[in-house]
Protein backbone atom coordinates (compact mmCIF):
# COMPACT_ATOMS: atom_id res chain seq x y z
CA UNK A 1 0.00 0.00 0.00
CA UNK A 2 2.59 2.58 1.16
CA UNK A 3 6.33 2.00 1.51
CA UNK A 4 9.34 4.01 2.64
CA UNK A 5 12.73 3.10 1.17
CA UNK A 6 16.16 4.18 2.44
CA UNK A 7 14.75 7.40 3.84
CA UNK A 8 17.19 9.78 5.49
CA UNK A 9 16.59 13.28 6.84
CA UNK A 10 19.32 15.62 8.02
CA UNK A 11 19.08 19.22 9.24
CA UNK A 12 22.57 20.67 9.32
CA UNK A 13 24.65 18.26 11.39
CA UNK A 14 21.63 16.70 13.04
CA UNK A 15 20.51 13.37 11.58
CA UNK A 16 16.80 12.86 12.20
CA UNK A 17 16.33 9.65 10.17
CA UNK A 18 19.02 7.29 8.93
CA UNK A 19 18.16 4.81 6.15
CA UNK A 20 14.59 4.11 7.32
CA UNK A 21 12.75 1.28 5.58
CA UNK A 22 9.17 0.46 6.50
CA UNK A 23 6.02 -0.76 4.80
CA UNK A 24 2.46 0.19 5.78
CA UNK A 25 -0.09 -2.43 4.72
CA UNK A 26 -3.84 -2.37 4.21
CA UNK A 27 -6.14 -3.04 7.14
CA UNK A 28 -3.64 -1.92 9.77
CA UNK A 29 -3.40 1.18 11.94
CA UNK A 30 0.15 2.31 12.74
CA UNK A 31 0.88 4.48 15.76
CA UNK A 32 4.07 6.50 15.23
CA UNK A 33 5.81 7.05 18.57
CA UNK A 34 9.08 8.60 19.67
CA UNK A 35 10.45 11.07 22.18
CA UNK A 36 9.84 14.79 21.68
CA UNK A 37 11.99 15.94 18.77
CA UNK A 38 12.38 12.44 17.35
CA UNK A 39 10.70 13.55 14.12
CA UNK A 40 7.17 12.12 14.30
CA UNK A 41 5.41 15.07 12.67
CA UNK A 42 8.26 15.50 10.18
CA UNK A 43 7.84 11.87 9.14
CA UNK A 44 4.11 12.36 8.52
CA UNK A 45 4.83 15.45 6.41
CA UNK A 46 7.29 13.45 4.32
CA UNK A 47 4.67 10.72 3.77
CA UNK A 48 2.17 13.38 2.72
CA UNK A 49 4.63 14.96 0.29
CA UNK A 50 4.69 18.27 2.15
CA UNK A 51 8.47 18.19 2.64
CA UNK A 52 11.22 16.27 0.88
CA UNK A 53 13.65 13.89 2.58
CA UNK A 54 17.40 14.34 2.24
CA UNK A 55 17.48 10.99 0.43
CA UNK A 56 15.26 7.98 -0.14
CA UNK A 57 11.69 7.84 -1.34
CA UNK A 58 8.06 7.27 -0.43
CA UNK A 59 5.95 5.10 -2.73
CA UNK A 60 2.16 5.02 -2.72
CA UNK A 61 0.64 2.15 -4.68
CA UNK A 62 -0.72 3.31 -8.06
CA UNK A 63 -4.38 4.27 -8.01
CA UNK A 64 -4.50 4.68 -4.23
CA UNK A 65 -5.67 7.88 -2.54
CA UNK A 66 -4.11 9.48 0.52
CA UNK A 67 -5.87 11.84 2.90
CA UNK A 68 -4.19 14.02 5.54
CA UNK A 69 -5.81 15.66 8.55
CA UNK A 70 -5.44 19.43 8.02
CA UNK A 71 -3.44 21.17 10.78
CA UNK A 72 -4.22 24.74 9.69
CA UNK A 73 -7.63 25.37 11.22
CA UNK A 74 -8.15 28.53 9.14
CA UNK A 75 -7.32 27.02 5.77
CA UNK A 76 -10.96 26.84 4.63
CA UNK A 77 -12.44 29.94 6.29
CA UNK A 78 -14.09 31.19 3.07
CA UNK A 79 -15.80 27.86 2.36
CA UNK A 80 -19.02 26.35 3.72
CA UNK A 81 -18.78 23.44 6.14
CA UNK A 82 -20.34 20.79 3.88
CA UNK A 83 -18.21 21.74 0.88
CA UNK A 84 -15.09 21.71 3.08
CA UNK A 85 -15.78 18.08 3.90
CA UNK A 86 -16.39 17.09 0.26
CA UNK A 87 -13.07 18.73 -0.64
CA UNK A 88 -11.42 15.94 1.34
CA UNK A 89 -11.83 13.68 -1.71
CA UNK A 90 -9.73 15.78 -4.08
CA UNK A 91 -10.30 13.75 -7.29
CA UNK A 92 -14.08 13.75 -6.74
CA UNK A 93 -14.18 17.45 -5.89
CA UNK A 94 -12.11 18.32 -8.96
CA UNK A 95 -14.59 16.57 -11.25
CA UNK A 96 -17.49 18.23 -9.45
CA UNK A 97 -16.00 21.70 -10.03
CA UNK A 98 -15.29 20.90 -13.70
CA UNK A 99 -18.93 19.86 -14.24
CA UNK A 100 -20.17 23.01 -12.48
CA UNK A 101 -17.88 25.19 -14.63
CA UNK A 102 -19.04 23.54 -17.87
CA UNK A 103 -22.70 23.96 -16.91
CA UNK A 104 -22.07 27.62 -16.10
CA UNK A 105 -20.85 28.10 -19.69
CA UNK A 106 -23.02 25.45 -21.33
CA UNK A 107 -22.83 24.81 -25.06
CA UNK A 108 -23.33 21.92 -27.45
CA UNK A 109 -19.56 21.67 -27.74
CA UNK A 110 -19.01 20.78 -24.07
CA UNK A 111 -22.11 18.59 -23.66
CA UNK A 112 -20.13 15.44 -24.48
CA UNK A 113 -17.43 16.45 -21.98
CA UNK A 114 -20.08 16.91 -19.28
CA UNK A 115 -21.44 13.46 -20.04
CA UNK A 116 -17.99 11.86 -19.70
CA UNK A 117 -17.35 13.62 -16.42
CA UNK A 118 -20.75 12.65 -15.04
CA UNK A 119 -20.02 8.98 -15.74
CA UNK A 120 -16.77 9.27 -13.73
CA UNK A 121 -18.62 11.21 -11.06
CA UNK A 122 -21.23 8.48 -10.74
CA UNK A 123 -18.55 5.76 -10.55
CA UNK A 124 -17.05 7.67 -7.60
CA UNK A 125 -20.48 7.80 -5.89
CA UNK A 126 -20.43 11.56 -6.41
CA UNK A 127 -24.21 12.00 -6.42
CA UNK A 128 -24.27 10.87 -2.79
CA UNK A 129 -21.31 13.05 -1.76
CA UNK A 130 -23.33 15.74 -0.01
CA UNK A 131 -25.49 13.27 1.91
CA UNK A 132 -22.46 11.19 2.89
CA UNK A 133 -20.66 14.32 4.08
CA UNK A 134 -23.73 15.40 6.05
CA UNK A 135 -23.92 11.99 7.76
CA UNK A 136 -20.25 12.17 8.68
CA UNK A 137 -20.69 15.65 10.13
CA UNK A 138 -23.71 14.58 12.16
CA UNK A 139 -21.78 11.61 13.57
CA UNK A 140 -19.11 14.07 14.70
CA UNK A 141 -21.64 16.27 16.46
CA UNK A 142 -22.01 19.03 13.85
CA UNK A 143 -25.71 19.97 13.75
CA UNK A 144 -27.40 20.03 10.34
CA UNK A 145 -28.18 23.72 10.83
CA UNK A 146 -24.40 24.41 10.63
CA UNK A 147 -23.68 22.47 7.44
CA UNK A 148 -23.93 25.54 5.19
CA UNK A 149 -22.20 27.91 7.62
CA UNK A 150 -18.86 29.39 6.56
CA UNK A 151 -15.91 27.82 8.32
CA UNK A 152 -14.83 31.28 9.50
CA UNK A 153 -18.05 31.49 11.54
CA UNK A 154 -17.54 28.13 13.24
CA UNK A 155 -16.38 27.72 16.83
CA UNK A 156 -12.72 26.66 16.88
CA UNK A 157 -13.49 23.31 18.54
CA UNK A 158 -16.17 22.54 15.94
CA UNK A 159 -13.72 23.44 13.17
CA UNK A 160 -11.50 20.59 14.34
CA UNK A 161 -14.38 18.16 13.86
CA UNK A 162 -15.12 19.47 10.36
CA UNK A 163 -11.47 19.00 9.35
CA UNK A 164 -11.58 15.52 10.83
CA UNK A 165 -14.66 14.77 8.71
CA UNK A 166 -12.78 16.11 5.67
CA UNK A 167 -9.89 13.71 6.29
CA UNK A 168 -12.25 10.75 6.71
CA UNK A 169 -14.50 11.59 3.77
CA UNK A 170 -14.56 9.27 0.80
CA UNK A 171 -12.89 6.31 2.47
CA UNK A 172 -9.24 7.15 1.61
CA UNK A 173 -6.83 4.25 1.07
CA UNK A 174 -4.25 5.84 3.37
CA UNK A 175 -5.30 8.14 6.20
CA UNK A 176 -2.62 10.24 7.94
CA UNK A 177 -3.44 12.04 11.18
CA UNK A 178 -1.22 14.09 13.47
CA UNK A 179 -2.75 14.42 16.95
CA UNK A 180 -6.36 13.86 15.81
CA UNK A 181 -7.79 13.91 19.35
CA UNK A 182 -6.60 17.45 20.14
CA UNK A 183 -9.57 19.68 21.08
CA UNK A 184 -12.05 16.79 20.79
CA UNK A 185 -14.37 15.86 23.66
CA UNK A 186 -14.66 12.34 25.05
CA UNK A 187 -17.75 11.46 23.02
CA UNK A 188 -16.15 12.46 19.72
CA UNK A 189 -12.90 10.66 20.57
CA UNK A 190 -14.90 7.54 21.39
CA UNK A 191 -16.71 7.76 18.04
CA UNK A 192 -13.38 8.17 16.23
CA UNK A 193 -11.88 5.19 18.10
CA UNK A 194 -14.77 2.96 17.04
CA UNK A 195 -14.61 4.25 13.46
CA UNK A 196 -10.88 3.60 13.09
CA UNK A 197 -10.98 0.24 14.87
CA UNK A 198 -13.17 -1.09 12.06
CA UNK A 199 -11.52 0.90 9.25
CA UNK A 200 -10.49 -1.42 6.43
CA UNK A 201 -7.73 0.72 4.90
CA UNK A 202 -4.39 2.00 6.20
CA UNK A 203 -4.16 4.51 9.04
CA UNK A 204 -0.95 6.22 10.21
CA UNK A 205 -1.33 8.32 13.34
CA UNK A 206 0.70 10.33 15.83
CA UNK A 207 -0.98 10.80 19.20
CA UNK A 208 -0.08 11.37 22.84
CA UNK A 209 -3.37 9.77 23.92
CA UNK A 210 -2.46 6.28 25.15
CA UNK A 211 -6.07 5.06 25.35
CA UNK A 212 -6.60 6.16 21.75
CA UNK A 213 -3.44 4.37 20.57
CA UNK A 214 -4.51 1.23 22.42
CA UNK A 215 -8.02 1.37 20.97
CA UNK A 216 -7.08 1.83 17.31
CA UNK A 217 -3.53 0.60 16.68
CA UNK A 218 -2.61 -2.83 15.34
CA UNK A 219 1.06 -1.82 15.04
CA UNK A 220 3.44 0.61 16.71
CA UNK A 221 6.25 2.19 14.67
CA UNK A 222 8.89 3.39 17.10
CA UNK A 223 11.38 6.10 16.18
CA UNK A 224 14.57 5.54 18.17
CA UNK A 225 18.24 6.29 17.37
CA UNK A 226 17.19 7.67 13.95
CA UNK A 227 15.67 4.34 12.96
CA UNK A 228 12.07 3.15 12.79
CA UNK A 229 10.99 -0.29 13.92
CA UNK A 230 7.46 -1.65 13.59
CA UNK A 231 5.96 -3.92 16.26
CA UNK A 232 2.65 -5.81 16.23
CA UNK A 233 0.23 -4.76 18.94
CA UNK A 234 -0.91 -1.51 20.51
CA UNK A 235 0.93 1.07 22.60
CA UNK A 236 0.53 -0.70 25.96
CA UNK A 237 1.98 -3.87 24.48
CA UNK A 238 4.97 -1.97 23.08
CA UNK A 239 5.52 -0.15 26.40
CA UNK A 240 5.32 -3.26 28.55
CA UNK A 241 7.50 -5.29 26.18
CA UNK A 242 10.19 -2.60 26.09
CA UNK A 243 10.15 -2.49 29.90
CA UNK A 244 10.41 -6.29 29.99
CA UNK A 245 13.39 -6.16 27.62
CA UNK A 246 15.08 -3.55 29.81
CA UNK A 247 14.60 -5.69 32.93
CA UNK A 248 15.89 -8.78 31.19
CA UNK A 249 18.92 -6.95 29.86
CA UNK A 250 19.69 -5.78 33.38
CA UNK A 251 19.53 -9.40 34.59
CA UNK A 252 22.48 -10.65 32.60
CA UNK A 253 22.75 -13.91 34.56
CA UNK A 254 19.15 -14.93 33.99
CA UNK A 255 18.89 -18.15 31.99
CA UNK A 256 17.64 -18.03 28.42
CA UNK A 257 14.81 -20.45 29.16
CA UNK A 258 13.64 -18.30 32.09
CA UNK A 259 13.61 -15.25 29.83
CA UNK A 260 11.66 -17.11 27.16
CA UNK A 261 9.10 -18.30 29.72
CA UNK A 262 8.64 -14.76 31.03
CA UNK A 263 8.15 -13.49 27.48
CA UNK A 264 5.64 -16.23 26.69
CA UNK A 265 3.59 -15.47 29.80
CA UNK A 266 3.70 -11.75 29.02
CA UNK A 267 2.40 -12.21 25.46
CA UNK A 268 -0.35 -14.60 26.55
CA UNK A 269 -1.51 -12.14 29.23
CA UNK A 270 -1.77 -9.33 26.71
CA UNK A 271 -3.39 -11.50 24.05
CA UNK A 272 -6.08 -12.57 26.52
CA UNK A 273 -7.08 -8.94 27.06
CA UNK A 274 -7.48 -8.03 23.40
CA UNK A 275 -10.88 -6.56 22.56
CA UNK A 276 -10.47 -5.87 18.85
CA UNK A 277 -10.36 -8.75 16.38
CA UNK A 278 -7.66 -7.14 14.22
CA UNK A 279 -5.42 -6.76 17.25
CA UNK A 280 -6.08 -10.35 18.31
CA UNK A 281 -4.93 -11.57 14.89
CA UNK A 282 -1.79 -9.45 15.08
CA UNK A 283 -0.96 -10.76 18.55
CA UNK A 284 -1.43 -14.37 17.48
CA UNK A 285 1.02 -13.91 14.60
CA UNK A 286 3.43 -12.15 16.91
CA UNK A 287 3.19 -14.94 19.48
CA UNK A 288 4.24 -17.43 16.81
CA UNK A 289 7.22 -15.39 15.60
CA UNK A 290 8.53 -13.24 18.44
CA UNK A 291 11.88 -14.04 20.02
CA UNK A 292 13.70 -12.51 22.93
CA UNK A 293 16.08 -10.72 20.57
CA UNK A 294 13.16 -9.06 18.77
CA UNK A 295 12.17 -6.81 21.66
CA UNK A 296 14.64 -4.18 22.70
CA UNK A 297 14.74 -1.73 25.59
CA UNK A 298 13.89 1.81 24.60
CA UNK A 299 16.31 4.71 24.89
CA UNK A 300 13.50 6.85 26.30
CA UNK A 301 14.09 8.79 29.50
CA UNK A 302 11.19 8.96 31.95
CA UNK A 303 11.07 11.89 34.39
CA UNK A 304 10.94 11.08 38.10
CA UNK A 305 7.69 12.76 39.13
CA UNK A 306 7.17 12.27 42.86
CA UNK A 307 4.58 14.34 44.74
CA UNK A 308 5.01 14.44 48.50
CA UNK A 309 3.05 16.29 51.19
CA UNK A 310 4.79 18.59 53.65
CA UNK A 311 1.98 17.72 56.04
CA UNK A 312 -1.19 15.70 55.79
CA UNK A 313 -4.42 17.67 55.51
CA UNK A 314 -7.29 17.38 57.96
CA UNK A 315 -10.77 16.20 57.06
CA UNK A 316 -11.95 19.58 55.77
CA UNK A 317 -10.51 20.13 52.28
CA UNK A 318 -12.80 22.34 50.20
CA UNK A 319 -16.41 23.40 50.58
CA UNK A 320 -18.21 25.06 47.64
CA UNK A 321 -21.73 26.48 47.89
CA UNK A 322 -23.93 27.42 44.93
CA UNK A 323 -21.05 28.53 42.69
CA UNK A 324 -21.81 29.90 39.21
CA UNK A 325 -19.74 31.43 36.40
CA UNK A 326 -20.30 32.95 32.97
CA UNK A 327 -18.06 33.66 30.00
CA UNK A 328 -16.87 37.15 29.08
CA UNK A 329 -19.78 37.53 26.67
CA UNK A 330 -22.33 36.52 29.31
CA UNK A 331 -22.90 32.88 28.35
CA UNK A 332 -23.61 30.74 31.40
CA UNK A 333 -20.83 28.18 31.88
CA UNK A 334 -22.00 26.45 35.06
CA UNK A 335 -24.24 27.03 38.05
CA UNK A 336 -25.54 25.36 41.22
CA UNK A 337 -22.13 23.88 42.00
CA UNK A 338 -22.19 22.47 45.53
CA UNK A 339 -19.18 20.41 46.44
CA UNK A 340 -17.65 19.11 49.66
CA UNK A 341 -14.23 17.68 48.95
CA UNK A 342 -13.05 14.87 51.23
CA UNK A 343 -9.46 13.97 52.05
CA UNK A 344 -8.10 11.52 49.47
CA UNK A 345 -10.64 12.42 46.80
CA UNK A 346 -9.24 12.38 43.28
CA UNK A 347 -11.83 14.31 41.32
CA UNK A 348 -12.01 14.55 37.55
CA UNK A 349 -13.81 17.82 36.78
CA UNK A 350 -15.28 17.59 33.29
CA UNK A 351 -17.48 19.64 30.97
CA UNK A 352 -18.31 19.77 27.29
CA UNK A 353 -17.14 23.38 27.43
CA UNK A 354 -13.49 23.74 28.46
CA UNK A 355 -14.16 27.37 29.42
CA UNK A 356 -16.26 26.05 32.31
CA UNK A 357 -13.53 23.91 33.83
CA UNK A 358 -10.89 26.63 33.43
CA UNK A 359 -13.22 29.20 35.06
CA UNK A 360 -13.73 26.77 37.95
CA UNK A 361 -9.99 26.47 38.63
CA UNK A 362 -9.39 30.20 38.30
CA UNK A 363 -12.18 30.89 40.82
CA UNK A 364 -11.03 28.44 43.50
CA UNK A 365 -7.47 29.78 43.11
CA UNK A 366 -8.64 33.33 43.72
CA UNK A 367 -7.76 34.55 40.22
CA UNK A 368 -11.35 35.21 39.16
CA UNK A 369 -14.60 36.15 40.87
CA UNK A 370 -17.66 33.91 40.49
CA UNK A 371 -21.06 35.19 39.38
CA UNK A 372 -22.44 33.91 42.66
CA UNK A 373 -21.68 31.48 45.45
CA UNK A 374 -18.70 30.96 47.71
CA UNK A 375 -15.89 28.52 48.51
CA UNK A 376 -13.73 27.85 51.56
CA UNK A 377 -10.48 25.91 51.83
CA UNK A 378 -9.73 23.90 54.97
CA UNK A 379 -7.19 25.56 57.24
CA UNK A 380 -4.81 22.58 57.01
CA UNK A 381 -4.74 22.53 53.22
CA UNK A 382 -1.84 23.69 51.06
CA UNK A 383 -2.71 23.99 47.39
CA UNK A 384 -0.63 23.82 44.24
CA UNK A 385 -2.09 24.71 40.83
CA UNK A 386 -1.06 23.80 37.29
CA UNK A 387 -3.11 26.05 34.97
CA UNK A 388 -3.91 25.24 31.35
CA UNK A 389 -2.20 28.52 30.37
CA UNK A 390 1.11 28.83 32.23
CA UNK A 391 2.56 31.70 30.15
CA UNK A 392 2.46 34.17 33.06
CA UNK A 393 5.00 32.06 34.92
CA UNK A 394 7.63 32.44 32.20
CA UNK A 395 7.78 36.15 31.37
CA UNK A 396 11.01 36.87 33.32
CA UNK A 397 14.45 36.43 31.78
CA UNK A 398 15.69 33.85 34.31
CA UNK A 399 17.62 30.62 33.98
CA UNK A 400 15.79 27.55 35.27
CA UNK A 401 17.67 27.40 38.58
CA UNK A 402 16.78 31.03 39.40
CA UNK A 403 13.25 30.47 38.05
CA UNK A 404 12.57 27.58 40.43
CA UNK A 405 14.30 29.37 43.33
CA UNK A 406 11.33 31.81 43.41
CA UNK A 407 9.28 29.19 45.23
CA UNK A 408 11.94 28.11 47.73
CA UNK A 409 10.89 28.63 51.36
CA UNK A 410 14.04 28.03 53.37
CA UNK A 411 17.75 28.80 53.05
CA UNK A 412 18.45 25.14 52.28
CA UNK A 413 15.83 25.08 49.52
CA UNK A 414 17.44 28.10 47.86
CA UNK A 415 20.77 26.31 47.44
CA UNK A 416 21.57 25.51 43.81
CA UNK A 417 22.29 21.86 44.55
CA UNK A 418 18.85 21.45 46.13
CA UNK A 419 17.08 23.16 43.22
CA UNK A 420 19.03 21.20 40.61
CA UNK A 421 17.74 18.04 42.26
CA UNK A 422 14.15 18.90 41.36
CA UNK A 423 15.10 20.05 37.87
CA UNK A 424 17.14 16.88 37.34
CA UNK A 425 14.12 14.73 38.14
CA UNK A 426 12.36 16.46 35.25
CA UNK A 427 15.31 15.79 32.89
CA UNK A 428 16.90 19.26 33.15
CA UNK A 429 20.43 18.21 34.05
CA UNK A 430 23.83 19.85 33.59
CA UNK A 431 23.74 22.86 31.27
CA UNK A 432 20.02 22.28 30.63
CA UNK A 433 19.31 23.71 34.09
CA UNK A 434 20.87 27.04 33.06
CA UNK A 435 18.84 27.65 29.90
CA UNK A 436 16.54 30.67 29.93
CA UNK A 437 12.90 30.04 30.85
CA UNK A 438 11.78 32.37 28.04
CA UNK A 439 12.98 29.96 25.33
CA UNK A 440 11.35 26.78 26.63
CA UNK A 441 9.05 24.63 24.55
CA UNK A 442 5.51 23.91 25.71
CA UNK A 443 6.51 20.51 27.10
CA UNK A 444 9.55 21.95 28.89
CA UNK A 445 7.38 24.60 30.55
CA UNK A 446 5.01 21.96 31.88
CA UNK A 447 7.96 19.95 33.23
CA UNK A 448 9.20 23.11 34.98
CA UNK A 449 5.76 23.64 36.47
CA UNK A 450 5.85 20.06 37.75
CA UNK A 451 9.26 20.74 39.35
CA UNK A 452 7.66 23.71 41.07
CA UNK A 453 4.72 21.61 42.31
CA UNK A 454 7.01 18.89 43.64
CA UNK A 455 9.07 21.46 45.55
CA UNK A 456 5.96 23.02 47.12
CA UNK A 457 4.90 19.67 48.66
CA UNK A 458 1.21 20.61 48.70
CA UNK A 459 -1.51 18.31 50.00
CA UNK A 460 -4.01 19.43 47.34
CA UNK A 461 -3.08 19.40 43.65
CA UNK A 462 -5.16 21.21 41.02
CA UNK A 463 -4.43 20.35 37.40
CA UNK A 464 -6.13 21.91 34.37
CA UNK A 465 -5.28 19.84 31.27
CA UNK A 466 -1.91 18.76 32.72
CA UNK A 467 -0.94 16.47 29.83
CA UNK A 468 -1.04 19.22 27.20
CA UNK A 469 2.37 19.46 25.44
CA UNK A 470 3.84 16.46 27.29
CA UNK A 471 5.31 13.46 25.50
CA UNK A 472 4.14 9.91 26.18
CA UNK A 473 7.01 9.25 28.59
CA UNK A 474 6.19 12.26 30.75
CA UNK A 475 2.45 11.50 30.65
CA UNK A 476 3.08 7.92 31.77
CA UNK A 477 5.34 9.03 34.66
CA UNK A 478 2.86 11.78 35.64
CA UNK A 479 -0.05 9.35 35.55
CA UNK A 480 1.75 6.85 37.78
CA UNK A 481 2.74 9.54 40.27
CA UNK A 482 -0.86 10.69 40.75
CA UNK A 483 -2.06 7.12 41.27
CA UNK A 484 0.45 6.84 44.14
CA UNK A 485 -0.10 10.34 45.58
CA UNK A 486 -1.67 10.24 49.06
CA UNK A 487 -3.14 13.74 48.99
CA UNK A 488 -6.21 15.18 47.26
CA UNK A 489 -6.32 15.85 43.52
CA UNK A 490 -8.70 17.93 41.40
CA UNK A 491 -7.96 17.62 37.71
CA UNK A 492 -9.30 18.04 34.20
CA UNK A 493 -7.90 16.09 31.27
CA UNK A 494 -8.79 14.84 27.81
CA UNK A 495 -6.47 11.87 28.36
CA UNK A 496 -8.88 8.94 28.82
CA UNK A 497 -6.39 6.65 30.57
CA UNK A 498 -5.31 9.46 32.88
CA UNK A 499 -8.93 10.05 33.93
CA UNK A 500 -9.76 6.35 34.28
CA UNK A 501 -6.73 5.38 36.36
CA UNK A 502 -6.57 8.42 38.68
CA UNK A 503 -10.13 9.59 39.38
CA UNK A 504 -12.38 8.03 42.03
CA UNK A 505 -14.99 10.78 41.67
CA UNK A 506 -16.45 12.63 38.68
CA UNK A 507 -17.88 16.15 38.83
CA UNK A 508 -19.43 17.50 35.63
CA UNK A 509 -20.12 21.22 35.18
CA UNK A 510 -23.06 22.14 32.94
CA UNK A 511 -25.06 25.34 32.31
CA UNK A 512 -28.07 23.92 34.20
CA UNK A 513 -26.71 21.99 37.16
CA UNK A 514 -23.83 19.83 38.39
CA UNK A 515 -23.52 16.06 38.37
CA UNK A 516 -21.40 14.54 41.14
CA UNK A 517 -20.73 10.79 41.35
CA UNK A 518 -18.24 8.53 43.14
CA UNK A 519 -17.49 6.42 40.07
CA UNK A 520 -14.55 5.68 37.83
CA UNK A 521 -14.45 7.59 34.58
CA UNK A 522 -15.49 4.60 32.45
CA UNK A 523 -18.36 3.78 34.81
CA UNK A 524 -19.56 7.37 34.61
CA UNK A 525 -19.35 7.66 30.82
CA UNK A 526 -21.05 4.30 30.18
CA UNK A 527 -23.97 4.83 32.58
CA UNK A 528 -27.11 5.23 30.45
CA UNK A 529 -29.06 7.17 33.08
CA UNK A 530 -26.18 9.61 33.60
CA UNK A 531 -25.79 10.03 29.84
CA UNK A 532 -29.46 10.98 29.48
CA UNK A 533 -29.14 13.37 32.41
CA UNK A 534 -26.06 14.98 30.89
CA UNK A 535 -27.73 15.57 27.52
CA UNK A 536 -30.58 17.44 29.22
CA UNK A 537 -28.24 19.69 31.17
CA UNK A 538 -26.46 21.38 28.30
CA UNK A 539 -28.32 24.38 26.90
CA UNK A 540 -26.94 23.71 23.40
CA UNK A 541 -26.34 20.08 22.41
CA UNK A 542 -22.77 19.41 21.27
Amino acid sequence: MLSVSNLSVQFGKRVLFDEVNIRFTQGNCYGIIGANGAGKSTFLKILAGEIDPTSGQVNLEHGRRMSVLEQNHNAYDDIAVLETVVMGNKPLFKIKKEIDALYADYSDENADKIGELQVKFEEMNGWNADSDAATLLSNLGIAESLHYTLMSDMDSKLKVRVLLAQALFGNPDVLIMDEPTNDLDYETISWLENFLASYENTVIVVSHDRHFLDAVCTNIADIDFGKMNSFSGNYSFWYESSQLAARQRAQQNKKAEDKAKELQEFIQRFSANVAKSKQATSRKKMLEKLKIEDIKPSSRRYPAIIFEQEREAGDQILNIENLAASSDDGELLFQKLNLNLAKGDKVAVISRDSRATTAFYEIINGNRKPDSGSFHWGITTAQSYLPADNSNFFNQDLNLVDWLRQWAKTKEEKEEVYIRGFLGKMLFSGEEALKKCTVLSGGEKVRCMLSRMMMLRANVLMLDEPTNHLDLESITAFNNSLKNYKGTVIFTTHDHQFAQTVANRIVELTPKNTIDRYLTFDEYMSDKAIREQRDKMYAIPV
